[in-house]
């Protein structure tokens, strides 16, 4: 028989009595636990930290790049040549910016569909075995150095990219961005060559992060699908894709901030020309991280100012870049709500 100490105090209306261990102060209690405590500090010190730390960064580049930009006699956003050194210092990013993101914007174009449809097939279309030994293959290629990227790239993709070339202007030359007009074979050193290779190098990273978030996607989701009579592919446009669109959107600007500050690679392949050239077949220019990369042994004082300016304007653009990024994501997620 208990005891009216045994159980708890319940009010008329079955609710649990204030002094009660289910009552409020028993909740209040649970909200005081020092284990709690703890990791909201933790979780609020770390985003705290972060936010600390590109706070510095931005004011470590504005603050030295300042100089640089009140002696320059140029306009910085729409100039296209580099002579910061000079006697009368002009330097803009106009070239800098339109090679640097005509390059990212290739890489996007060739190695998100691609990216997406190998960690598809790895994940609900590939035998076990050889599931695993592709996976394998991704995984290593997210490691190998991007100078080994840029060789390969200069002595082996390039030399064999003139057929490819002389077929996109033959058929696609109307389009103005594909046509090549030298009389001279093509060398293929070009933004479109550079853009391949950098799709190359992020292509591992966006499967990878793309085939852990397919593996997440719920069973009963899945399941479901197939009990109402889709196929495979049905299956993956109803139930995997919508799930894993956020994961897809995360990996693919995860891959844009690797392709927008890769700098060897595309050093290698492209010549350091300040100009601008929408024929993304003809000779490329310079990006901003390869050109930080050749001049900073021989820059001066203003050429070092104006280096980590185009350091700054690189990162404000890795921001926006992420800023819309989340955007998308967020305006996502309340259309599916």
């Amino acid at each position: 028989m208990s005891t009216p100490s045994d159980t708890a105090t319940v009010a008329p209306d079955g609710a649990p009595a204030p002094d009660s261990p289910a009552g409020p102060r028993g909740a209040e209690s649970a909200k005081v636990r020092p284990g709690d405590r703890v990791f909201w500090g933790l979780s609020a010190g770390s985003g705290l930290v972060v936010l600390i730390l590109m706070a510095s960064i931005a004011f470590f580049l504005i603050y030295r790049a300042i100089d640089a930009l009140s002696a320059n006699q140029a306009n910085f956003l729409t100039y296209e040549a580099w002579q910061p050194d000079a006697e009368v210092p002009m330097f803009g990013i106009a070239a800098l910016a339109f090679h640097t993101l005509v390059t990212a914007i290739i890489a996007m174009i060739v190695a998100v569909p691609i990216a997406v449809s190998i960690a598809l097939f790895i994940t609900f279309y590939a035998p076990r075995k050889l599931a695993t030994g592709l996976a394998y293959v991704i995984d290593i290629l997210a490691a190998v150095p991007s100078i080994v990227y840029g060789l390969w790239g200069v002595f082996f993709l390039a030399p064999h990219m003139t057929g490819l070339t002389l077929w996109l202007d033959k058929w696609f030359g109307w389009t103005y961005i594909l046509s090549y007009q030298p009389d001279n074979m093509p060398n293929n050193r070009s933004d479109f060559t550079a853009g391949i290779v950098l799709a190359i190098m992020i292509l591992p990273i966006v499967a990878a992060l793309s085939r852990e978030v397919f593996q997440q996607v719920p069973r009963t989701n899945i399941e479901a699908a197939y009990a109402l009579g889709a196929t495979r592919w049905e299956m993956v446009k109803m139930a995997v894709l919508p799930f894993g669109r956020p994961g897809i959107v995360s990996a693919s600007i995860l891959g844009l901030g690797r392709a927008l500050g890769e700098t060897m690679a595309v050093a290698y392949i492209l010549s350091a020309v300040y100009e601008i050239n929408w024929r993304i077949t003809e000779s490329g220019g310079i990006t901003f991280a390869s050109n930080i990369a050749l001049k900073y042994g021989e820059a001066g004082g203003v050429g070092m100012g104006a280096l980590i300016a185009s350091g700054m304007v690189l990162f404000l653009i890795t921001l926006i870049v992420n800023s819309i990024a989340q955007a998308i994501l967020r305006r996502g997620m309340v259309k599916d709500r």
